[in-house]
């Protein structure tokens, strides 16, 4: 085995795309060669979850070691609090950390970008002096007043105007050149004696899909981005509908946008390996969620947790791990112990950040041999005791959560209301989700909709729900969800729950708050 020092982590999220549109897990196109030589040399994991289907939640537990309801991120709080992120933790060690992408979410606003020396969200959609200016001020006041919670949500919405603006195509130019350019930049004027971290996030394959014309030529010839729907909530309230051939060429449009950014990583590959530093660097590569295109009658991801959202592909080269595939369950939030152990660093041992941060713990890292036998854990989280408190301590799960979706219903509403139509109380975006998902079964649990049971070994597109009664694989994977909630704060089965104050927040806003959201957009 190479027992080559790995004094570097290079972390690729490839935002938004399908395991089973890349070419290691038997894509047919061709949208992948780069990742396909890679698999190579890498660990291929075939059943890796996502703690959410969606950015804000996967990026604030891969960067925490927290399920999302333990690290708070989501559409309602749109930001980590005193959360201690794993780039805090190697800056303090010593290893010079950049954080690169174009997701509106991976922000200094959002707290996700905490710890890093060198960042750059590469978002050009609204000015920045709105993000530092009108925003920030309004943001400080919400955080300030309790009161004046409800107004998180109205701020939230201007991640809405921005994807509108977007939607539209103004703007929608890959920004993974540059986001590559300025990693390749990082990496050469590091100078630390420890290493390097780079994360970047590449976001083509997001909605609204307008991929270079060199590759929507060769994967959707002939197809004019604008003449299809880019904008899933149209999908999702009624108010459009997609036939065969044009989901068609939705799809060919996404996988041009997964073929630009496997040829802007190879390039950062190709560099890596010129340079001298491939051999030393750990890589990982994985998607924070996936992409629904018509599956369950869905566009997006949003209101799911289908396997197409959360099974998300993981590759990670590491001397420990063999050029192999693996069955085996991961949760993406165990790549935080993973970096800190392929880098042998532990907050506990950093010494500034006392109980802040999650240790690090071995069985949740890739590269142990206790990997995901939990009784070794020392403080065990909410997940690791559902799974120890199973009648069956071999059976192993992984638990996701969507609360909410601010935006997203916003925009549904709207969409909705435009074409006349009333979406129902019990309509599934108003739900809040949470799931167990093993190897073999998953149990979605919801507060306004019907819960959901899958055998994921005999059904794996989640078409024939089963009730847990009827099947002792589904009903143990039920019991394990119910463990995880108690452990997390209680079941999410209480529609009330999620209803706004009666008070008008807003009116309790003093005028300076609201001139800031009449700049943004959010009263008239």
């Amino acid at each position: 085995m190479d027992e080559t020092r790995q004094s570097n982590v290079l972390f690729v999220v490839l935002d938004t795309v399908r395991k089973d549109h890349l070419g290691p897990y038997g894509y047919e196109r061709e949208t992948t060669p780069e990742l396909s030589r890679f698999a190579r040399e890498a660990t291929v994991f075939e059943s890796a979850v996502a703690p959410a289907p969606w950015t804000l939640p996967v990026h604030a537990s891969l960067f925490t070691g927290r399920y999302p309801s333990q690290h708070g991120a989501d559409q309602g709080s749109p930001y980590l609090d005193d959360d201690v992120t794993l780039a805090s933790v190697l800056s303090a060690a010593g290893y010079d950390t950049a954080c690169y992408s174009s997701n509106a979410w991976i922000t200094p606003y959002t707290g996700l970008t905490e710890g890093f020396d060198a960042q750059d969200s590469f978002f050009e959609v609204l000015p920045g002096d709105v993000f530092s200016g009108p925003l920030a001020s309004a943001w400080q006041a919400v955080n300030d007043n309790d009161y004046l919670r409800e107004l998180a949500s109205k701020l939230v919405h201007l991640g809405a105007m921005a994807h509108a603006k977007l939607a539209s195509g103004e703007g929608a130019d890959s920004k993974t050149p540059s986001v590559i350019d300025r990693t390749k930049s990082f990496i050469d004027d590091s100078d630390s004696d420890e290493g390097w971290f780079a994360f970047i996030n590449l976001m083509d394959a997001h909605l609204p899909y307008y991929p270079p014309e060199e590759y929507r030529e060769a994967f959707a010839p002939g197809v004019d981005p604008d003449d299809v729907c880019q904008n899933s909530k149209e999908y999702n309230s009624g108010a459009r509908d997609i036939d065969d051939e044009e989901w068609d060429a939705i799809r060919g449009l996404y996988d041009a946008e997964i073929a630009h950014m496997d040829a802007e990583l190879g390039r950062l590959f190709d560099w890596l390996r010129e340079t001298g530093q491939w051999e030393e660097t750990t890589v990982v590569v994985a998607a924070d969620h996936g992409e629904l295109h018509g599956e369950h009658d869905l566009y997006g991801h949003e209101f799911a947790l289908y396997d197409q959202l959360i099974n998300v592909p993981l590759l990670v080269k590491h001397p420990d791990l063999e050029a192999d595939r693996r069955d085996d369950l991961v949760e993406l939030l165990d790549l935080y112990h993973t970096t800190l152990d392929a880098l042998d660093v532990d907050p506990d041992t950093v010494g500034q950040f006392g109980d802040s941060a999650v240790s690090r713990d071995s069985t949740r890292s890739l590269l142990a041999d206790e990997y995901r036998t939990f009784g070794g854990a020392t403080d065990p989280d909410a997940g690791q005791r559902a799974v120890l408190e199973g009648e069956d301590t071999a059976d192993d799960y992984a638990f996701v959560e969507y609360a909410q979706p601010v935006i997203e219903l916003h925009h549904l509403e709207q969409k909705a209301s435009e074409a006349g139509i009333d979406l129902s109380d019990d309509h599934r975006a108003y739900s809040r989700l949470r799931a167990a998902r093993s190897t073999d079964a998953k149990y979605v649990r919801a507060d306004r909709i019907s819960d959901e049971g899958y055998r994921l070994d005999d059904d794996p597109a989640e078409r024939s729900p089963v009730d847990p009664t009827d099947d002792d694989v589904v009903a143990a994977t039920e019991r394990a969800l119910a463990r995880f909630e108690e452990h997390a704060g209680g079941a999410w089965d209480d529609p009330s729950e999620t209803d706004a104050d009666e008070a008008d927040a807003l009116a309790e806003a003093d005028e300076e708050t609201r001139d800031r959201l009449r700049e943004l957009g959010y009263l008239e």
